[in-house]
This record gives C-alpha cells, sequence and structure tokens, in this order.
C-alpha cells in the first residue's frame, strides 16, 4: 500500500494554520497552487460529508467526495477522499503541532491500494507538496493573527473560479 506523507513548519500560530486548512472560503487559496479545489459543504465537523471540486480533466470527473470522521481544533482533521465512483475511501489526516517557532504541519494520506494506487499516490502527492510549500505559505503570508484576510489580499492572492 503507498501512502502520502508530507511535514511543514510554518512560523505561525496553530490557531491561523487551523483556519487557512480548514475555512472554505480560504481552502481554495492554497490549493489554487493545485488544480483549485474548493470545498462545498465543508464544516470541521464530524460526521460532515463534502466535496472537492476542481476543473475536471480527462480521467476524472474533479469532483472528490469526502466525509468528517474525527475533529480534534487545531489538532487533527480526518476525512475520507473517493476520487472515483465505486471506489474504496482512503483516508487523509492533517496533524498540527505546536512548536517553538510556530506549527508542525502533517499531511498524510493513506489507503492507495494496487498499481493504480501506487500512480495516484505518486501524482497526488507532488500536487499536496506544491500546495504545502508554495500555496499554505503565500496564504498564511496573507492573513492576519485571528486568521481572517487582510483588507488588500484577496487582490494579491490569486483564487480559481
Amino acid at each position: 500500500m503507498s501512502e502520502i506523507h508530507i511535514v511543514r513548519d510554518y512560523p505561525h500560530s496553530p490557531a491561523k494554520v487551523w483556519r487557512a486548512m480548514t475555512d472554505p472560503e480560504l481552502i481554495p487559496y492554497w490549493t489554487s497552487t493545485g488544480k483549485g479545489a474548493r470545498a462545498e459543504g465543508f464544516a470541521p465537523v464530524a460526521g460532515t460529508r463534502f466535496r472537492f471540486v476542481a476543473k475536471p480533466m480527462p480521467g476524472w470527473r474533479g469532483i472528490v467526495d469526502c466525509e468528517v470522521l474525527e475533529v480534534r481544533e487545531r489538532e487533527l482533521l480526518h476525512y475520507t477522499w473517493v476520487g472515483a465512483e465505486g471506489e474504496t475511501p482512503s483516508h487523509v489526516r492533517y496533524r498540527l503541532e505546536p512548536t517553538a517557532g510556530g506549527t508542525r504541519f502533517a499531511y498524510h494520506h493513506t489507503g492507495f491500494t494496487g498499481i493504480g494506487g501506487f500512480a495516484m499516490a505518486k501524482l497526488l502527492g507532488a500536487v499536496r507538496t506544491k500546495m504545502l510549500t508554495a500555496g499554505v505559505p503565500a496564504l498564511l503570508a496573507e492573513l492576519d493573527d485571528t486568521g481572517a484576510l487582510l483588507p488588500d489580499a484577496p487582490l494579491r492572492l490569486t483564487r480559481p473560479r
């Protein structure tokens, strides 16, 4: 079984990083460095079913169906991920840990099986790395200490349609 595990340290508080990663209005800003998904119906509440919706591509309908399984605010978000109809769900976990310099963020996506799963993990891993290395830091720089967008930030950030 293949998996994706990415760890990044951000010089921002766990509250600010949590908001960037879980506020449906902010998610498209950092995902725009990948395929620009928006989270429809998302709330960081266990039992919430939601969808990531992006531009369809050949071989992909542009929708990922998800369900929030576990939430510990500012610490853990765990949800399922189904990228194709009939696919066995894989699992995504965001873990946040306070550090002396800010927040350690760990992204862990497990449950990829077979040769197709291996290929998908490689593809998604590259996209997630770009999002967490370029997209998230750019967004965090445009948020105040509470995680709200700075007044002129929308002019500087690219948000997908």
